[in-house]
């Protein structure tokens, strides 16, 4: 059954005239309204249609308004309860707020009263849902599993982030840009006591100083030509939160200041004002650049630094992690073809070759927007190497002799030629190889030993007598 706009109710009440008379007037404005004339009855009709609000008089025989609000309380925690009380038992009314109701209403009811109250316990209903939902959205984007990576390298970066995240610590996140700074950013925030209070993001480099002193710690009316009125800065935003700086190796030299006195002391002051500020917020920075380079160069302060690096985060590039590239070209297939009902599943095997011998200087990001195009514009299941022209091309290089004859060859010889040629087109990586070719990095090391050593033959050639052997490596 659907829910009707304004709500399920569930009246309860001994009088009969009273119950018939609200349920026919809630009725005709929109409400699905169901009647009980006593407690037990309620907590029948509670279990089978799951009302939105269950409205109950207080004085009833057998099981009274307060008991049945226990119950209910325990057993249906999503019903609101409001109930109705006699003007001389104003008391009750308030212990039964004590005990969990939402509210409650004087007899003779008020019909307007009551329809007001019912919309605006409806309307909190539907925000709780709301804000339950965003969080479980919130969780499902940021948990590991949607920061992709089972590299050693990234599983390290998630044991930091589950270990510092529920610590007050200032913490550094370093790496390449398109190497997931943000993200990981929003994991620890995620991931600690202040989940439930804002995390809020400033690029650093996007603004000039003055803008940006407004953007952080807001300003007073006539601070400067066009600030008309007051305005609350980021960090006053973040209070009780995480304030995320992006790029703050960019930071002028004379916020580094302002930024090193909050740091220090909780304080500041709007831009134009005099009024000193108070706010508690966790501070998480993040840059793509050198900072020990720029405090050698004068450019950055050290002590500043040191305020900000309690804790390191460094974020690998994605070359120095090249078995996570099939995870994240797999993840990035299935966002992008569901997003574009496109019936894409992968790629072809020289196509994850080259993805994987690629260095993407922009990391994960350039990753993402090149599966994204390929995907758009693709007209198979599976995604080739023309769906990917900024990828380097080995037409120049001298072609392998012929593989393995089939039938004819044993599997020792066919195997053998798989990983060789694995091997030559990720550049010569055991990890990228081991990655196509499911298995670990260890079995690649240990066959090529093999066939280093000559324990293993190189396969026959189709030019090859059927008797004769090429020597291994």
């Amino acid at each position: 059954m659907t829910t009707p706009a304004r709500g399920r109710i569930l009246i309860v009440d001994d009088e009969e005239a009273a119950r018939k008379s609200l349920g026919q007037i809630l009725g005709e404005d929109g409400f699905e309204v169901a009647l009980a004339a006593d407690g037990e009855e309620a907590l029948r009709q509670t279990a089978e249609t799951s009302p939105d609000v269950l409205v109950t008089d207080l004085r009833m025989p057998g099981m009274d308004g307060h008991e049945l609000l226990s119950r209910v309380r325990q057993g249906y925690p999503d019903v609101a309860v409001v109930v109705m009380t006699a003007h001389g038992t104003i008391r009750s009314a308030v212990q039964a707020l004590r005990e969990g109701a939402e509210d409650y209403l004087t007899k003779p009811v008020d019909v307007e009263d009551l329809e007001h109250l019912l919309d605006r316990v409806m309307n909190k209903k539907r925000l709780r849902a709301e804000t339950q939902l965003l969080r479980a959205r919130l969780d499902d984007k940021y948990r590991f599993e949607n920061i992709v990576g089972r590299s050693p390298e990234m599983l390290e970066v998630f044991r930091l982030v589950e270990q510092v995240a529920p610590s007050q610590a200032s913490i550094l996140i370093t790496g390449e840009s398109g190497t997931g700074k943000e993200l990981i950013a929003q994991a620890i925030h995620q991931r600690s006591p202040r989940r439930d209070a804002p995390f809020v993001k400033v690029s650093c480099a996007a603004l000039p100083e003055t803008l940006l002193e407004s953007e952080l710690f807001g300003h007073e009316r006539g601070a400067f030509t066009g600030a008309l009125a007051r305005r609350a800065g980021r960090f006053e935003i973040a209070a009780s939160g995480t304030i995320f700086l992006d790029e703050i190796g960019d930071i002028p030299a004379g916020m580094q200041i302002k930024l090193l006195r909050f740091l220090q002391e909780r304080q500041f002051e709007r831009l134009g004002g005099n009024q000193t500020l108070i706010v508690d917020v966790r501070v998480i920075t993040a840059t793509h650049r050198d900072l020990k380079q720029l405090i050698q160069e004068g450019k950055f302060r050290d002590d500043l630094y040191y305020r900000l690096n309690v804790i390191e985060i460094p974020l690998p590039p994605l070359r120095a992690r090249s078995q996570d590239t099939p995870l994240l070209v797999d993840h990035f297939i299935r966002r992008f073809a569901t997003a574009n009902n496109k019936d894409v599943v992968g790629v072809t095997d020289e196509t994850l070759a080259a993805l994987m011998a690629y260095a993407w200087p922009g990391n994960v990001r350039e990753l993402e927007h090149a599966i994204e195009r390929a995907v758009i514009l693709s007209r198979d299941r599976k995604l080739d190497l023309t769906l990917f022209p900024s990828l380097p091309r080995n037409e120049a290089r001298p072609q392998r002799q012929a593989g393995p004859v089939v039938p004819g060859a044993t599997l020792e010889e066919i195997e053998r030629d798989a990983i060789l040629r694995t091997l030559e087109a990720v550049g010569g990586s055991t990890s990228r190889a081991a990655a196509v070719l499911k298995v670990s990095p260890r079995t690649i090391q240990y066959k090529v030993k093999q066939y280093r050593a000559g324990q293993v033959t190189r396969p026959r050639s189709p030019a090859s007598p059927a008797g004769e052997q090429e020597p291994a490596p």
